[in-house]
């Protein structure tokens, strides 16, 4: 870290280029997640019930194997192509085989996982505990996208952020006491957990999954319980506006279901980088008034 002290540009430098590149392995990570998720789910459903007449998943898929490969013409990625955001560049948005179109979601995702990265890098002091901060921004991207393509928060991600929170604070890296990151963690849970059921006695209807607490859960693990009104405040009304936009725009009912997690998501890494001085600026303004 003392290289750091005399070159102050190096951490935001390196976190950034890291960030482009790991942003470049969300893509494959928000992809998949979901398809090895269903994949278990239907090697369980055949394993449990065998007169259920599903289909066992065939051949090996998890995030390294297959290969990448173009899903009009199946002809695989080159090492070439999966330069973060210049090969998209390079490309013009096509394949280099069949020129189908390439997502622009590919190059987005990986330019706000490396700004993301270079906002941490600017704004906070080189340490292990921002270092660890940017992998907790990875999660956050990753369950974020996950969430809005198929409303679901993996316990792959939400559970090992929870723990790896109180870990680092368990081991004197993170600021947050351990105290403070166990209630956090139990009181996101708890939370949640209780608004879910009020909902459902009162409506008879699910209001939000199970994995809109386990990340909320992991938020309180990392930035300790005071934060937490803070970041239900704004993922709820972030998410009231948001998600009636899009349901509008989807044409879809006010009933129908719209996902959580990214608000929740959004809402805990504005915490976690400028939570003291919104909170600092609420107080003056409550004695200012």
């Amino acid at each position: 870290m003392e290289l750091f002290i005399y070159y102050p540009w190096l951490f935001p430098l390196l976190a950034t280029v890291f960030g482009l590149i790991v942003g470049s392995f969300l893509n494959v990570v928000i992809h998949r997640l979901p398809i090895m998720m269903e994949r278990e789910w239907r090697q369980e459903c055949v394993e449990n019930f065998p007169n259920s007449h599903i289909e066992a998943p065939t051949g090996v898929f998890n995030l390294s194997v297959p290969r990448s490969r173009c899903p009009h013409c199946q002809t695989q990625i080159r090492v070439i192509d999966n330069i973060p955001v210049i090969s998209w560049l390079l490309l013009r948005g096509k394949c280099h085989q069949c020129k189908s179109n390439i997502s622009v979601r590919y190059p987005l995702i990986e330019l706000l996982t490396g700004g993301l990265c270079l906002l941490i890098s600017t704004s906070l002091p080189a340490d292990y505990y921002s270092i660890a901060l940017l992998f907790f921004t990875f999660v956050l991207v990753a369950a974020t996208f996950i969430d809005l393509d198929t409303m679901l928060l993996p316990d792959q991600l939400t559970l090992p952020l929870m723990w790896s929170g109180i870990a680092l604070a368990l081991f004197g890296i993170s600021p947050i006491s351990l105290q403070d990151s166990i209630i956090g963690a139990m009181a996101g849970y708890l939370c949640l957990w209780s608004v879910y059921w009020g909902f459902k006695l009162l409506t008879k209807k699910e209001g939000m999954g199970y994995g809109d607490f386990k990340l909320l859960a992991a938020l309180g693990a990392w930035l300790g319980w005071q934060y937490l009104p803070m970041i239900i405040l704004m993922s709820s009304l972030v998410g009231l506006v948001f998600g009636l936009i899009q349901l509008r725009l989807q044409r879809k009912g006010i009933d129908k279901a719209f996902p959580f997690g990214p608000y929740l998501a959004i809402a805990g890494w504005i915490a976690m980088l400028w939570g003291e001085q919104i909170l600092y600026s609420y107080y003056r303004f409550l004695l200012g008034a």
